[in-house]
């Protein structure tokens, strides 16, 4: 019998501890947390905040099982995670399993190797109780916001919604941003860019004008005056330049580069790499220290000199600048460097590699280069034209690594290289051109953006990023999603051979993909918690409170005050607002009169969706018509629509004509728009409108519908009516009388299959499900 009980978090992990530790030692997991706030009187308001906590109906099981198993060892090792939500579960094992301190120790690790695992043996620890506290201040004051905000949401907008103090930080962004967008003039200039020739008449140098022109008259003009002009070089300058590489991963740069390099979600970034963490492949993946150990840098060095040599290897130690981080943890990186590959699903092989060549390029060289400046002086003007040119001399670091970018506005670097010139040498105008460009708006967040912002802020810590970004996206308030582009004029003016030409074209300005935008739900609660609780969104007050939790996990200030603090002021604010009244519902707008009816019509969020009214009801009036409603279509806001607009969407449904002698209706619902015929729903895509649909188009959906369901159906049996072969998604099935079947792989033509046969296909599996379920139960 094992006389040591190792209790960690996941099965994964305890797999590949166990391993490691042998047969003296069990290593069971917890499967997270063990216990929870209760979901009603969490929170002791009236004695000090005290946490009321209960142990989930689906965690009583784990609990039993690892009590008994307590029992019956001499020591119990609590190797949750290092953190505070890890020193949080450690803190709550010991409590629930009754574990005493003489045979209790705590060990902390951050990476799954033997030297790791063997050395917090023998180094142990007690349970850091101030981790433990700036844990329970965050989940207390999470708690307590949630709980008293959400009925106030609830009565003022809609049932069900709920908001969060970190959550609700992040969509304020994502509105403002959205409203900036919706705000901003783009301002129109000229970009002139020309080919000269050398004096040898072949070699052509590509330059641009130091400056924007105003106006297309500006631009012309400048053509113009430049017909007759003498071009000859001015001046070239060349500078070295050095690049030097960026600090080893933390989790904000790690999932800002995945979703940049690999298109990874943020939230998918830290299930890959929690995979990867676990089996043992990289150091702890929730930390904000860029420090590496000796042991790390050593192992660095060796790789580097031994595949790309001495001159590629300096030494570097990274300091952390984010406040908070504790330079005893590490960055992300791979517990063994020297493995340039590890076995695994294709995202870990992907991820995993990102972080090992990030991890080496920090302790790589600069990467050197010479950046050139040629200027073109135009006789008789002051402007002049440019052509830069870089050159990479020594490429260091980047023949392993180059940090990706998601500012849209960033200009590329120009690595063309530029001949060989001398000053008042002349040149010779080939084509100048004068292309009409923009100012561009703001870009709207990505996940990794998000991220970055968030931290920039001082909001969240690495253990809450993808939580809040998922919660937001779960919550409905934001969608990641893409928004169609506007198509734009944009006019060039081209000088070739002393003549100018003027030509029009076309081009698709503001497309995104996969962008975070705020839904109508989203920007009604932001607005609602912006007018009556600005402190609770303000971001200095949500990123003091980050602070405050550091110094708790310090032992420098008690959790119970900081609480107290806060909720002495926003308690009050909540009981004033939640007795305020008001004649419309908060998001509700009135758009104007139906000149029909003469009925107001108003805008606001309805039970499902955003919805239209027209009307109001008249509770004098019995015989008063009552409020007709009409759901917005997709690509429609509440903040955007027009009177026009709305009116029409009364419209539906609508008929669209006759097919087969039956009526086809187009309409819009809960999901999105639909035409309706004969009793079945098709969706309308997203490039038709219900308003707008021809009845040639509605056809071709119905044809389209019937098409997919007959490639579907592979085999129907007219003396059993309610069995059937279908094709789906992973290969051919059984349907019989709302179940499904998974067809044997021995069958090799499904088709060919006959009623008796499929009959004992369902009787077979049936004796399957029972003999499994007798099974579990007597596990």
């Amino acid at each position: 019998m094992q006389k040591n009980l190792v209790i960690v978090e996941s099965p994964a992990k305890a797999k590949t501890i166990e391993k490691i530790l042998g047969k003296d030692f069990k290593v069971m997991s917890s499967y997270g947390h063990i216990r929870d706030l209760k979901q009603k009187d969490g929170v002791d308001i009236h004695h000090n905040y005290a946490p009321q906590y209960i142990v989930p109906e689906d965690k009583k099981k784990i609990v039993a099982a690892l009590k008994a198993e307590a029992r019956k060892v001499e020591m119990v090792w609590l190797a949750s995670d290092e953190d505070r939500e890890g020193e949080a579960i450690s803190w709550h094992l010991a409590e629930v399993l009754e574990l005493t301190p003489e045979k209790t120790k705590r060990i902390v690790f951050h990476e799954i190797t033997k030297n790791a695992i063997l050395r917090a043996i023998e180094t142990p620890r007690d349970i850091d109780l101030h981790l433990v506290d700036a844990q329970q201040a965050r989940r207390v004051l999470d708690r307590i916001v949630g709980f008293e905000l959400s009925p106030i949401l609830w009565k003022k907008v809609k049932p069900a919604l709920s908001a969060g103090r970190v959550q609700s930080v992040a969509v304020r962004l994502i509105v403002e941003r959205e409203r900036e967008i919706s705000h901003f003039l783009s301002e129109a200039s000229f970009r002139i860019v020309a080919d000269f020739l050398l004096p040898d008449g072949t070699t052509l140098l590509k330059t641009e004008l130091n400056k924007r022109l105003k106006t297309k008259e500006d631009a012309y003009d400048f053509l113009d005056s430049c017909k007759d002009a003498a071009f000859k070089i001015d001046e070239t300058v060349t500078k070295p330049v050095k690049k030097s590489p960026p600090a080893p991963f933390t989790t904000s740069t790690l999932q800002q580069e995945a979703a940049r390099k690999l298109g990874y979600s943020v939230s998918q970034t830290m299930a890959v790499a929690q995979r990867l963490y676990e089996s043992g492949r990289i150091t702890y993946m929730r930390t904000d220290s860029v420090n590496l150990s000796d042991l790390a840098l050593g192992s660095a060095k060796e790789t580097i000199l031994n595949v790309y040599g001495e001159p590629y290897y300096k030494f570097r130690k990274y300091s952390t600048k984010t406040k908070g981080a504790q330079e005893a943890h590490e960055a992300i990186r791979p517990t063994y460097i020297a493995d340039e590959e590890i076995s695994g699903t294709i995202q870990e092989k992907k991820l995993y590699d990102l972080i090992r060549k990030r991890t080496l390029a920090s302790q790589m060289a600069e990467a050197e280069m010479e950046r050139t400046t040629i200027s073109i002086s135009i006789s008789q003007q002051t402007e002049k034209f440019v052509a830069t040119g870089e050159v990479i001399v020594f490429d260091g670091f980047l023949q392993l690594y180059t940090e990706s970018s998601d500012d849209e506005n960033e200009k590329e670097q120009d690595n063309r290289l530029l001949p060989p010139v001398r000053p008042d040498e002349p040149l010779t105008l080939k084509e100048m051109v004068a292309t009409e460009r923009f100012t561009q708006r703001p870009p709207r967040y990505t996940e990794a953006s998000l991220v970055r912002r968030l931290e920039e802020l001082g909001v969240g810590r690495p253990s809450t990023y993808a939580p809040t970004i998922q919660t937001i996206q779960n919550r409905e308030y934001v969608l990641k999603g893409d928004k169609e582009g506007v198509e734009r004029h944009y006019r060039i003016l081209v000088l070739n051979r002393l003549k100018i030409t003027e030509k029009e074209k076309k081009e698709i300005a503001g497309a995104d993909r996969n962008k975070l935008i705020p839904t109508d739900i989203g920007i009604v609660v932001n607005d609602f918690l912006m007018e009556y609780f600005p402190h609770v969104l303000d971001y200095n007050f949500t990123a003091s409170v980050e602070k405050e939790f550091d110094i708790i996990a310090e032992g420098e200030m008690n959790w119970t005050d900081v609480i107290d603090r806060f909720y002495t002021v926003f308690h009050p604010i909540v009981e004033k607002t939640s007795a305020i009244k008001t004649e419309h519902k908060i998001g509700e707008r009135e758009l104007g009169v139906d000149p029909k009816t003469g009925r107001s019509v108003f805008v606001k969020i309805g039970r499902f969706s955003p919805v239209v009214q027209l009307g109001v009801i008249n509770p004098d009036d019995k015989n008063a018509s009552k409020p007709q409603f009409a759901p917005l279509l997709k690509e429609q806001s509440i903040e955007t629509i027009t009177l026009e607009e709305a009116l029409r969407l009364f419209d539906l449904p609508r008929t669209v004509g006759t097919y087969e002698e039956k009526t086809i209706e187009a309409a819009t619902g809960r999901f999105g728009p639909f035409i309706r015929h004969d009793g079945k729903y098709i969706s309308i895509p997203k490039q038709m409108e219900p308003l707008t649909i021809s009845l040639e188009e509605a056809i071709e959906l119905i044809i389209a519908k019937r098409r997919k369901e007959a490639e579907r159906s592979l085999k129907k049996f007219g003396e059993a009516p309610e069995v059937e072969l279908l094709n789906g998604r992973f290969g051919p099935y059984i349907t019989c009388q709302g179940k499904n079947y998974k067809i044997p792989s021995t069958v090799k033509d499904p088709k060919a299959l006959t009623l008796e046969e499929v009959m004992q296909i369902i009787a077979s599996a049936g004796e399957k499900a029972q003999t499994k379920k007798r099974t579990s139960q007597k596990k």
